[in-house]
Order: C-alpha cells, then sequence, then structure tokens
C-alpha cells in the first residue's frame, strides 16, 4: 500500500520525479504528490546537482524528491528497485554519501531499527564518489517538535506523579494516617453492644483516662441497666464530691455525688488544662467517636499505635511519635499498657483489650440510644412490610377491576 499524502498546504514547487529506470524499477516507485503538501507527517530528501551523479548513472542525472512518510518509509524500497534496475553497474558505485544521507534521514523518521537495516545493506558495497548528494528539506523542527512534545508528555507524567507522591506523603503527615478496619461487634445492622466490655472499658476510662479528659454529657444514671446495677452507680457516685449550693445561709458546700450527677470535671477551666498539659488541650470525650473521621477506628489506632520515630524525624521535648495523630507529634504520652488495669471479671488487661473496650465505652456514649434505634428500624421495616404486602393485594384484586373495564359510548343513539 502506498503512503498516504498529507495534506495540502503552501509548497507548490516540490514535487517527485520518477527515476527512468526499468519496468520493473519504476513500477516501485512513489506516486507524485499533490501540488501542494504539508511536511508534518515526514520530511523530503532532495538531489538537485547534476554534477553529483557519475557518469554511470546516465539518465539518473534529474531533480528527486522523495517522501519519507512516518507511516511507510519508501527508502529500502527505492534501493531494491535500483538494484533491481542497474544490476551490476549499481555494484560499481561508491555509497559513501548515500549511505551517510539514508543514515541520518532513516534515523529521523523510521528509528533505529531501519538504520541499522540501511547500515547492513549497504556495508558489503566499496568506497568511491558519491551517487546522490542529498540536500535534506527537512523540515526537522516537525520531527524535532515531536521528540520534544513525547518528551514533554513523559517528563509531565513523571512529574505529576512524583507530585502525587509528594502531595500524598504531605497529607498523610499532615492529616495521619489513615487508621485500619476493625471488626467491631456492634456494627451490624442487628447488632448491640457488649456490655461486659462497656463495663470494662469505663474501668479504664475512670482508671487511666478521667485524670486528663472529662465526659461531661455523661450522667451516673446512665450506667445503671448498661455496665452496672443501680445499687453498685450509686456507690460509685457517692465517692465523688460535688460543689453544691448555695445554702441557706448563702454559701456553697460541699455533698456526695448522686446519679444524676456528671462525671467530675479533671480541671476548673481550660486555661488549667493546658497549663498542666504543656499547652495541649485534653479534648471531651463524650461524643469523641461522632467527632473524629472513622471514629472507633481512629481512637482504637491513637491508642494502640505509638512507635518510635522513624530515621529522619525529630520530635519535640514534650510530645510523642503516633502515626495516626495529625502531624505525627502528640502531647498525651502511652498509657495502654499491658497490666495496667487489673479487670474485675478476671480477663487479661492486654494493650489491645483495654483498648477495645475503652472503645466500645467511648461509642456507647456517643451514641447510647443506638440500640432502640436498630429496634425500631426492624419495627418499621416489618410494619412496612405488611403495608407492601396489603397495597399489592389491593392492586390486584380490587383496582384491577376498575382498570381492566372497557367503557363503549354510543354517540350515534
Amino acid at each position: 500500500m502506498l503512503p498516504k499524502w498529507p495534506n495540502p498546504t503552501t509548497t507548490p514547487d516540490r514535487r517527485i520525479v520518477p527515476l527512468p529506470l526499468t519496468a520493473a524499477g519504476r513500477s516501485c516507485l512513489l506516486p507524485p504528490p499533490p501540488e501542494s503538501f504539508s511536511c508534518t507527517e515526514g520530511i523530503f530528501l532532495r538531489s538537485t546537482a547534476a554534477q553529483d551523479l557519475p557518469s554511470e548513472c546516465g539518465s539518473l542525472r534529474t531533480s528527486i524528491d522523495l517522501f519519507i512518510s512516518r507511516d511507510r518509509h519508501p527508502l529500502v524500497q527505492l534501493l531494491s528497485c535500483c538494484e533491481s534496475a542497474m544490476g551490476s553497474r549499481l555494484q560499481s558505485l561508491k555509497f559513501d554519501t548515500l549511505s551517510g544521507m539514508f543514515h541520518t534521514a532513516t534515523q529521523m523518521a523510521a528509528g533505529r531499527g531501519i538504520s541499522q537495516l540501511l547500515k547492513k545493506a549497504f556495508c558489503n558495497h566499496p568506497s568511491g564518489s558519491s551517487l546522490l548528494s542529498s540536500n535534506l528539506i527537512n523540515h526537522k523542527e516537525s520531527f524535532g517538535f515531536i521528540g520534544l512534545r513525547a518528551l514533554s508528555i513523559l517528563g509531565v507524567g513523571a512529574s505529576g506523579l512524583l507530585s502525587f507522591a509528594t502531595i500524598a506523603s504531605a497529607d498523610e503527615a499532615e492529616q495521619g494516617l489513615e487508621a485500619p478496619s476493625y471488626p467491631w461487634p456492634h456494627a451490624g445492622i442487628l447488632s448491640s453492644y457488649d456490655h461486659a466490655s462497656i463495663r470494662r472499658g469505663h474501668q479504664v476510662y475512670q482508671q487511666v483516662c478521667a485524670s486528663c479528659h472529662s465526659m461531661s454529657l455523661i450522667s451516673y444514671r446512665d450506667l445503671v441497666g448498661v455496665a452496672y446495677t443501680e445499687e453498685e452507680t450509686k456507690a460509685m457516685a457517692a465517692e465523688i464530691e460535688v460543689v453544691d449550693g448555695p445554702n441557706d445561709e448563702g454559701e456553697m458546700f460541699t455533698r456526695p455525688g448522686k446519679l444524676s450527677d456528671r462525671f467530675p470535671q479533671p480541671y476548673a477551666n481550660e486555661q488549667a488544662a493546658r497549663y498542666a498539659n504543656g499547652g495541649a488541650y485534653p479534648p471531651d470525650l463524650s461524643l469523641i467517636t461522632k467527632a473524629r473521621h472513622n471514629g472507633q477506628n481512629y481512637v482504637f489506632a491513637l491508642l494502640t499505635g505509638y512507635r518510635d520515630p522513624p530515621a529522619g524525624v525529630s520530635i519535640r521535648e514534650g510530645l510523642h511519635y503516633n502515626p495516626y495523630f495529625p502531624g505525627g507529634a502528640i502531647a498525651m504520652p502511652k498509657m495502654l499498657m499491658d497490666g495496667a488495669v487489673e479487670y474485675e471479671d478476671g480477663t487479661p488487661a492486654t494493650e489491645a483489650q483495654m483498648g477495645k473496650d475503652v472503645v466500645s465505652f467511648l461509642s456507647w456514649a456517643a451514641e447510647p440510644e443506638m440500640e432502640e434505634r436498630k429496634l425500631m428500624g426492624v419495627k418499621w421495616i416489618f410494619l412496612l412490610s405488611l403495608a407492601l404486602l396489603q397495597a399489592a393485594y389491593y392492586r390486584r384484586m380490587k383496582w384491577s377491576i376498575f382498570k381492566s373495564r372497557k367503557l363503549v359510548l354510543d354517540v350515534v343513539n
């Protein structure tokens, strides 16, 4: 198949003059291009100096323009045609200039593969005067632009990947490592809280977390029937002292805690909390699993994710490295250690067990109505299913009679 000429532009003086060879050779030559053409799809090879041709070539003394297409390269065809047309006379010609010219042209048009093929074709010919002295009307800018465009695309792609990796690393360092997903037993549609785990989690909070973190939205009475009996909860509340008043004399007084009292605050105000913790403010844990992205998983990963800082990462004095915390440096030291709490039911107090239990307790504190909500959802689904069956029955057995009725109007009578 002959190469396709490009769309015409403005160079009407360039043409291809067929070589006056034998019929076998002439049949292999390219047809003349249109009067004008564009070199965006190839280059042109021209020889206009008749004195450059040896006398043995005879009628080959003419002007030759060769279009080298990117889709199909006719240089190899031209060589084979010349060899078949001129026979042994071509063997005595000297191919130094021709070989160099074709090497340069094919290096740009066809790449290194065609260039190596042409080198093999000319390596056995003797050297001497040149057959064709080529003058590349190369439009090298076209091929140079293609090469630069390819390199630009590769460069942009590589820089984009590096930029994405840099942004991802910076985002990971700024936002913290994404917490993995854990199979929480209360996460199912029909699942409920593990109340034994809630009781153990409250014990962990009371002995480990309550010294710094408050739970201002939780009252002691909320624990009744969930983790403790009423008597146990009253005894627990009576252990604290609450400032109340004023009394009849207008003075404030302290009294033992009651079921209606909220959990005690570890600090009088925010300024006192920051002063005691080196400028960091311990957040309230009442809604912590709802207030953080990927709440339960994040809290568990944060409590159990303390590591030594990697090489090249320096942590300021008073901070601790935790990859799950935004920025990687957290003021809270590692609090959960094996054996830090002695469970009442004899469960081994490992770091992971304590983390699971305290997260279960915090999840219940953030959503104490979860079990009732799920139960109400099941009831509504059951009632709506009955209503759907009733609607389907009435549509099929009652309304179908009216929908299938055909009314005929006798307009004549």
